[in-house]
């Protein structure tokens, strides 16, 4: 059976084309810059060229993409999007208008202004499945696939009262209570939550005959740093996904999940790090002081202190442990630190479709 898995970051997409019948390290790979960045690249064409910008499409990754529109909007010019293209920049559509200057318009409008010679239009979305398909069939790979899973980085869009921090750092301590592990981040397409609104507009881009499964990024990067071998024989460690924007860590004992902290890691530092990973492990960090340091959260099922025998790290930004009195260890799952979270979506995979779970486990164990 085949796999497409995708992982979708805020700097680069990593998608392996994972094959039952092939070594792991011998499965295809590509990775190429994210939608996100294609985005913000395509509208700072727009803004050097003087023109106007139109957004449709779905919900998707922001960072690079809002940044760019802000520049535009500073430059003077002017942006049209449809609601779910705006949402991009903040569910609070009020505040898309104010903050960047951008015109909500109905798809008639934009049908309208797609068609005028002075307005670049720029899809917004996180999947480019077909441009994968024709990357793939230009070296002659057939790009049939049994499965697509897709990880991206879900806020969740929380009600006007809510602190979007609180509210994702609620679905975490929700997921995690399911006493599916890792695994609990993921889902069949018709099973994604009402309020994962990034999830649910990477299933709608889909096309509707390929069994499509979604999940969290940061948990699938964990879920497939643990496919390296030193990770998985550690009875007691730390799993640090060092990503872009936010840095995740799980504290894991005997395969059980004893602790999650979230922030942003614009926020910390190498010291801060350091000390946040250790009061983990310790059973000591709080969930208001990670709050009130602008993270996400902290959780801690079993306060009990353990040793730190292994923290091991993965992510974009793993650098900010490599000069550290941690006991670090750089996971490397399947060869590729790149595709940690591809092989945490395939691990997921084998978990929601019993039916290949077996032709998967016996694949990631060669």
């Amino acid at each position: 059976m085949r796999i497409l898995a995708v992982d979708v970051g805020t700097g680069t997409q990593d998608i392996l084309l994972f094959d039952t019948d092939v070594e792991p390290e011998n499965c295809l790979k590509l990775v190429m810059p994210s939608p996100t960045v294609l985005v913000a690249n395509r509208i700072r064409r727009a803004t050097e060229a003087g023109r106007a910008l139109l957004l449709t499409g779905v919900t998707m990754g922001g960072g690079p993409s809002t940044w760019a529109v802000e520049a535009h909007h500073q430059a003077g010019l002017p942006t049209y999007a449809t609601p779910d293209a705006a949402r991009t920049f903040n569910d609070d559509l009020a505040a898309v208008e104010r903050d960047l200057g951008v015109v909500i318009v109905g798809e008639e409008d934009a049908a309208r202004l797609a068609r005028r010679d002075d307005i670049v239009h720029v899809e917004m979305r996180d999947v480019y499945y077909q441009e994968i398909c024709q990357a793939l069939a230009a070296f002659d790979v057939v790009p049939h696939v049994d499965l697509v899973a897709v990880a991206v980085f879900d806020h969740g869009n929380a009600p006007p009262d809510v602190s979007d921090r609180k509210f994702r750092f609620d679905y975490l301590r929700e997921r995690l209570s399911t006493g599916d592990g890792l695994a609990a981040f993921a889902f069949w397409r018709e099973e994604i939550p009402e309020s994962m609104t990034r999830l649910q507009a990477v299933a709608r881009t889909m096309p509707d005959e390929l069994p499509l499964i979604v999940m969290d990024t940061a948990p699938a990067a964990v879920l497939g740093a643990l496919e390296d071998p030193q990770v998985a024989a550690a009875d007691d460690k730390v799993v640090v996904n060092v990503g872009n924007f936010h840095t995740l860590a799980f504290t894991m004992t005997d395969g059980h999940i004893a602790g999650v902290f979230e922030h942003h890691t614009g926020l910390i530092d190498r010291p801060k790090l350091e000390r946040l990973i250790r009061r983990l492990a310790q059973g000591t960090l709080t969930n208001a002081e990670l709050f009130e340091d602008h993270g996400h959260g902290a959780i801690v099922f079993t306060p009990a202190e353990r040793a730190l025998h292994l923290v091991a790290v993965t992510g974009p930004r793993r650098g900010l442990l490599r000069k550290t009195t941690l006991p670090v260890y750089f996971a490397v799952p399947h060869g590729d630190m790149m595709l940690a979270g591809c092989f945490g979506l395939v691990r997921a995979c084998a978990h929601l479709a019993p039916h290949y779970a077996e032709h998967i486990e016996r694949a990631l164990a060669r």
